[in-house]
């Protein structure tokens, strides 16, 4: 004769149950993945914003030795020739920022001693496959850069060992990158002062102004460059971005009295025609 079973028999589990059960292990799982994101948000590597920066300008310009978060960091700027360029020349001294929220986009500050004009501000507002860059009015320039930094750019800069310095203002300027161009609306000025070469014996050779405004039109930039005052006479006009090449025609001669000293240069800069050196690019 058989034993009889005195363990009762397990119910079977409700549809309910089965659910709550499988609810309770998935929201630990959706904290944990959450808190993840906002711990790799808020303290994203500095590195990723050089990343970025390198991205977008081609490798021309370039953001080194970062230290901090993509929020709040410092790095070394470097401009450079681009892919594959050996040409390399930073700015002395550390580049600071922080980034913070401001309205529907980011509002980045930035420090620099030897550079800056106090703070500058940059309206960042993103978007899918777009980027929109706005700087707010600020009073007089906003950044001074040394003229010997160009050399980072390679030929010709490299070669002319520019001295000197570099001014930037801005008026009302946005950049809009789209599709992998910049469109520019507003304007930027930067006046070139007191250059001098180690290819010229004249020392200096002047002081100049490079205007870059946008066309909302046609999508490209219209550049224009003229003379201040120096012994050395350069103008010249051309376009940058939209779908066509960036294009510059320009000429530099010497004022009159002053054409051996800058006899050599004028051989360096351009293609020479008489007592003019023809300055063509794209």
């Amino acid at each position: 004769m058989k034993a009889l079973s005195l363990r009762a028999a397990r119910p079977p589990a409700e549809p309910g149950a089965r659910a709550r059960y499988g609810i309770g292990l998935r929201w630990p799982l959706i904290g944990a993945l959450i808190g993840t994101l906002v711990a790799l948000i808020a303290f994203a590597p500095a590195s990723w914003l050089a990343r970025g920066l390198a991205s977008v300008t081609q490798e021309q310009l370039l953001l080194t030795d970062t230290r901090g978060t993509v929020w709040q960091g410092s790095g070394v700027l470097v401009l450079s020739g681009g892919a594959g360029s050996r040409d390399f020349s930073a700015l002395p001294g550390r580049l600071e920022w922080s980034l913070g929220l401001q309205q529907l986009g980011l509002i980045l500050r930035l420090r620099q001693a030897c550079c800056l004009n106090g703070e500058m501000q940059l309206l960042l507002q993103p978007g899918f496959g777009h980027l929109a860059i706005s700087v707010p009015a600020q009073g007089d320039w906003q950044a001074r850069w040394p003229a010997a930094w160009l050399s980072g750019l390679g030929t010709p800069w490299n070669t002319l060992q520019l001295s000197g310095s570099v001014r930037l203002t801005t008026r009302e300027l946005r950049l809009d990158w789209v599709q992998g161009r910049w469109r520019q609306s507003g304007a930027i000025q930067l006046d070139f002062i007191n250059l001098a070469s180690r290819v010229a014996t004249l020392a200096p050779l002047g002081s100049y102004r490079l205007n870059i405004s946008g066309d909302p039109a046609s999508g490209a930039s219209q550049l224009q460059l003229s003379t201040m005052e120096g012994a050395l006479l350069l103008n010249g006009s051309g376009t940058l971005g939209g779908a066509a090449k960036a294009r510059f025609l320009g000429e530099a001669s010497a004022a009159p009295g002053r054409e051996a000293a800058l006899n050599n240069l004028l051989n360096i800069i351009g293609r020479r025609n008489g007592a003019r050196s023809v300055i063509s690019i794209g």
